[in-house]
């Protein structure tokens, strides 16, 4: 599981040949979420799992800045291919 950015103690990862619907997952200390990716620019949101609403708030912050990095990603991942990093959050 690629490790795509880290900001804040936030690690974010990508599975390769994960199950859909696109997302990502994001660790801060014991706590992991799914996070759904969208083509649109719908607000990301979280799949499945918990993380503090102040680490929650940046992750979605960062999703909404890197929606199509991510996503291209995740077309990338989907086939196997090096996965590319994502530059971090830079301000809370």
């Amino acid at each position: 599981m690629p490790r795509i950015s880290q900001f804040f103690g936030i690690l974010i990862y990508m599975y390769y040949n994960d199950h859909m619907p696109p997302h990502f997952h994001a660790k801060w200390g014991e706590y992991e979420a799914i996070i759904l990716i969208f083509l649109t620019i719908a607000a990301p949101k979280v799949l499945k799992g918990y993380l503090p609403k102040s680490q929650l708030d940046l992750v979605l912050k960062w999703t909404a800045t890197h929606n199509k990095e991510l996503m291209e990603n995740w077309e990338l991942a989907r086939k196997g291919m090096a996965l590319k990093q994502i530059a971090p959050l830079s301000e809370r």
